[in-house]
């Protein structure tokens, strides 16, 4: 009889833990990594989308608008003009009007929001990624930068 009531209250015990550890309210983690709702008029590109485009180069302006920290941090495309988001539309005046344009963030919010800004001036739009979730697609053609050395005199000064 005592060796029933141990296992009586193991199986309960397992059972709670079970239903407790699969229960997940709104506020877990898991619930809150799933991306925000698209809300911009620009396409958001699948990674085959984007290989496309990169394959043409000739016709392509990749437009990057995060923080250069980003851009060490996260990696971009082998070929790109940076432009912060909240700088883009001083900038309008630079950039050509002759290529498609794609927009570049992490996770395509803030590329597609420039997206939106670019349609609205007049530029032709290829459309919006982010450089993490091209990654996460299987995407290979996102470099990642090295942070620039730093000077010889500064390190030498530093060091004393």
């Amino acid at each position: 009889m005592t060796l029933k009531l141990p296992l009586a209250c193991t199986a309960l015990a397992l059972a709670l833990f079970t239903a407790f550890a699969t229960a997940q309210p709104a506020s877990s983690p898991t619930a809150s990594t799933a991306a925000p709702p698209w809300k911009y008029q620009t396409k958001r590109l699948t990674r085959a989308e984007v290989d496309a485009f990169l394959a043409q180069p000739g016709k392509l302006l990749v437009l990057d608008v995060r923080r250069p920290d980003e851009l060490i941090k996260y990696g971009s495309f082998p070929v790109f003009l940076n432009v912060q988001a909240r700088d883009l539309e001083r900038h309008l005046d630079y950039l050509p009007r002759d290529r498609v344009i794609l927009t570049v963030s992490n996770h395509a919010q803030r590329a597609g929001a420039a997206g939106d800004l670019l349609a609205s001036k007049g530029f032709k739009l290829a459309g919006a990624t982010g450089s993490e979730d091209y990654e996460h697609e299987g995407g290979q053609a996102v470099r990642h930068i090295q942070p620039p050395a730093a000077p010889v005199a500064a390190a030498a000064s530093a060091a004393r």
